[in-house]
This record gives C-alpha cells, structure tokens and sequence, in this order.
C-alpha cells in the first residue's frame, strides 16, 4: 500500500484519505513517502517532508531517529511506540508509530513503513479520567474521615456506655445469681471486642498517627495491627527522611502500604512481611516485600481476577502524587510493590489529591 512503484490508485486515494500519518523510509531513514496527514502533524509542507531525513523530526526530544524492526523489535519485523514527535516548529505531539519492514526491492534494499497515530485526544481523555479517579479518592477520603468521626463520636462511647453499665450488672448480679453472672461477664467481654472492632475501624478508616505523629508512626501503627490481626509478622526498617513529607504524600504512602497488606492477608499466605522505607537520592522509596505464593502480574489484569481494584488503586495513588508504583511477582515466589516518590526541593512532588477528612474531628 505504500510503495509509490506500482501502487494503484484506490490505495492511493486511501492512504491519502486516512486519519494516520503514512510513510515509507529507507532503512537510513529518508523518507520516500508521506502523506499529507503526517505533513500536518509536523506542521511541515508535504514537498519538504518527502526526500529529507525521519531525523529531522525527533523523537521525546532526543535526537531523531526512525526506529527499525531490527533495533530491538519483535521477531515478526514490527514495533508499536508511544513517542513525543517533535515538529518543525518545535511543538511535541504525542503520538503512537507503527512500524513495520516492507519486502525487500530489486536490489536487496530494505524499506521502511510507518504509520503515525495522533494521541493528543487520547492523552487528553486518560487526563481527564485520571484527574476524575483522583477527584473520587479525594471524596473516598473525606467520607472515610466522616465516618471515622461517626463511629468515633456516637458509635465507640455508646458502646463504652453499655461496657460500664454490663460491668455494674456483674457486680449486682454476683451475690444473687452466680449463672446469670456468668452470662453478664460473657455480655462485658463481648461488647468489649466490640469496642476494640470498631475503634480499629475507625483508626483505619482514619489514621490520626499520621496526622498527630508522622508517616514512620503510622506505618508501625498499621503493620502491628496487621501481626496482630492476621498473625503474620512485618519487619519495618524505616530510614531517617529529612522531613515531613506533603499530607497527600504521606496518606497516599500509607494507603498502599494498606491496601498491600490487605492483599497479604487474602491471597499470599505469607509467612512474614518486609517493609523498607527510604530516601535515596532525593526519592522516597516504600518497598513491600512478601514471602507469599505470588502471581503472574500479566494474568491478574485478565479474567475473574480484573474485578478486584486494588492494584489499580495503589497505581493511581502514586501517580496522584507524582510518583510511580512497579509490582514484581512470580508464582510460589512472593510479590514486591515499591513506590518511587521524586522530590522537589525536599518534598514529595504532589498531585491533585487533596487528604480531605483526615484533619476531621473526632
């Protein structure tokens, strides 16, 4: 189709007609062919493109080059690209190439196809879900300090009232009815547990060390509670920051640590947790280490298990504040997750997540 030797008219007219850039290349990158969509996203005149160099236009901003099959493409003689196409006028258009070796001609030599995918739409349209999934954390994390407050303020003393009450019951009750004093301790210990289930709940769904005490404090208070919960140990190591770090930072930090540890407790059947974290290099590293059965991270996006939002959750979470998350796993030979988190004149770069509810009252 895009061979200008005996290439037929109706192709000619498609190729013409697409909303792709089209070009064929020889393999030092002169451009034989291009079509007047691909002019225009370089904002160049078509008579200028065809016969210069693919370099002419470079690539992230890095010196231009026409990438080949053969420069660590698949097997097949084909690559997809996710690329910053710089213009003759020095704007950068996002774009996605896909290139592909054409048969060889006559006389041996290679040539090149490519087509240039727009991606500014698209950039813009995964912007705005992004900046829209950021908007419903920030939501979640305001009703999470709600409820905290619910359960903290009305919940938690209603059930102290009773504890105190069933304690007097038992007192009263220990010189008439020894059985049914019996029952009135079991009544006290129970509501008890109660107490303690729900002030667990609104610690979690609130985590005032953060607030009061900093992220190492609120880090050790939810991996104790995981050892306690669950019975696995966590071995924290945490490294001397050289200070507080952004309230979005610090709250996204300790919600994948979170949000991992709830995975532990569900799918890994680990035997012990590691935690590290660090600043090497002006970037805060949280590392979370287990020695649990593992997955293969390209088959959990598939299937039954794409339903569960929780590794999506901890990527979000990073990206909301400028950072990174990368998971490593293997069957039968536990999962890493480690969050990189570059700093900005000593702090974390932020995003648009705002902790709102964690300064709520309670």
């Amino acid at each position: 189709m895009f061979t200008l030797e005996g290439a037929e008219h109706a192709y000619r007219v498609l190729i013409e007609s697409m909303n792709e850039g089209a070009l064929t290349l020889t393999a030092d990158k002169v451009i034989l062919y291009a079509n007047e969509c691909f002019a225009r996203m370089v904002k160049c005149p078509l008579e200028q493109v065809i016969g210069s160099s693919f370099r002419r236009f470079p690539l992230g901003g890095g010196p231009g080059r026409a990438p080949a099959p053969h420069e660590g493409g698949a097997a097949s003689g084909h690559q997809d690209l996710q690329v910053l196409l710089e213009a003759a006028d020095g704007s950068r258009l996002p774009a996605q190439i896909s290139v592909r070796e054409m048969a060889k001609d006559s006389s041996g030599r290679v040539t090149i196809g490519m087509v240039v995918t727009d991606m500014t739409e698209a950039r813009r349209a995964e912007e705005s879900l992004r900046a829209l999934t950021q908007r419903v954390v920030q939501v979640q994390e305001a009703e999470r300090g709600r409820l905290a407050g619910e359960l903290h303020d009305n919940i938690t003393q209603l059930l102290c009232g009773v504890l105190f009450s069933s304690q007097a019951l038992v007192t009263k009750l220990a010189a008439l009815d020894e059985p049914a004093q019996r029952e009135a301790i079991k009544l006290r210990e129970l509501l008890a547990r109660t107490a303690e289930e729900v002030d667990r709940i609104s610690r979690n769904l609130r985590p005032s060390e953060l607030e009061h005490l900093g992220l190492e404090a609120a880090l050790r208070a939810t991996s104790r509670e995981f050892t306690t919960r669950t019975g696995v140990p966590v071995e924290l190591v945490v490294a001397p920051l050289a200070g507080r770090l952004p309230v979005e930072a610090e709250l996204a930090l300790y919600r994948i640590l979170q949000e991992s540890l709830d995975n532990v407790a569900k799918h890994a059947r680990a035997r012990r947790v590691y935690v590290s974290l660090a600043q090497p290099d002006g970037v805060v590293r949280l590392v979370i280490n287990d020695d649990g059965a593992g997955f293969v991270p390209a088959q959990r996006a598939e299937g039954k298990e794409k339903r569960n939002l929780g590794l999506l959750s901890m990527r979000e979470r990073a990206v909301a504040v400028g950072g990174t998350l990368s998971i490593t796993s293997a069957r039968r030979a536990g999962t890493e997750v480690e969050v990189r988190l570059p700093l900005a004149g000593g702090k974390a770069a932020g995003g648009a997540l705002k902790a709102e509810g964690l300064k709520a009252k309670g």
